[in-house]
């Protein structure tokens, strides 16, 4: 089967849960300690074979764009002062991929429209990672090859799962499974989206990364609006599992949800204590704080 080589990261939202940090800055660039989120993203998914990252940003989303460019006087600066693997590091950020970035033209809103901007990159057999920024996991198996070894298991569209309280399904698409085929490999049923813990049939969410297969994209074209007046990928992929088989991969690892500002400081500390450099000082800081 032709392998993923590239990712769509959906960037073009406004951050307005961390207003008004980002009135100027995208939250896709927040900071996990010493890198933004969009870039640990990136890095898991060259991990899996991606060699080109298209992003779709929206009108204050520069940054992004010059997080990833070279910055040759920063790169000589440090290199005078002898920091030379400091220089190395920021020079690296650029070659991870090929970077391509597409404005989203704000003619719908929803979920799929990064795809919908995006799909003229993707030829009409190739398979593609789409990542929501919000969403990463803390794993030992980066979570993009997860993804792409269910993919090679099932060669159909694969989504990330994860499990949730099903009090706080109000606040996540939920997915329901049929059989298990394999180690944390569900064929779903159904997904619906936001249901509450009444409804939901299942304590399984998606968790913002796709690995789509290109039977999609036809779906996605024809731009469907749906009940809350926008263009969801959820859609597509419901209407994708009536035709074919869609599969939802449950990830070993542990999920942050960085859109949300308490889940975001949850996943500072929880990078905090991991950090080789900082995580035993950090702990010990901690522990006395706590006292």
């Amino acid at each position: 089967m032709k392998q993923p080589t590239k990712a769509i990261i959906c960037a073009a939202g406004l951050g307005t849960r961390f207003l008004p940090q980002t009135k100027a800055m995208p939250k896709e660039m927040l900071p996990i300690i010493d890198k933004p989120i969009v870039q640990l993203i990136v890095e898991q998914a060259v991990k899996a074979g991606v060699t080109d990252v298209i992003i779709v940003t929206g009108s204050t989303k520069r940054s992004i764009e010059d997080h990833f460019d070279r910055s040759f006087e920063l790169e000589a600066k440090l290199r005078l002062s002898g920091k030379n693997e400091m220089a190395d590091q920021i020079q690296a950020i650029a070659e991870l991929a090929n970077f391509i970035y597409i404005r989203q033209k704000g003619e719908g809103y929803g979920s799929a429209m990064p795809v919908i901007e995006a799909m003229h990159l993707i030829d009409e057999n190739e398979p593609f990672f789409v990542f929501f920024p919000d969403d990463y996991f803390m794993t030992s198996k980066p979570w993009p090859i997860q993804l792409k070894d269910a993919y090679n298991k099932t060669g159909k569209s694969v989504i990330s799962l994860v499990e949730v309280d099903k009090k706080d399904a109000d606040k996540y698409g939920m997915v329901e499974t049929g059989e298990q085929v394999y180690d944390r490999l569900y064929r779903l049923k159904n997904f619906v989206e936001k249901p509450g813990e009444e409804n939901t049939p299942s304590n399984l969410a998606s968790a913002g990364s796709f690995l789509l297969s290109p039977d999609i994209l036809p779906l996605v074209a024809m731009k469907k609006v749906g009940n809350n007046g926008e263009i969801m990928l959820a859609d597509s992929i419901i209407e994708l599992m009536h035709s074919d088989e869609v599969y939802g991969c449950a990830i070993d690892g542990v999920w942050h949800d960085t859109g949300d500002p308490m889940k975001y400081l949850q996943a500072l500390v929880d990078e905090a204590l991991d950090n080789q450099k900082f995580g035993p000082d950090f702990e010990i800081y901690l522990r006395e704080r706590l006292k």
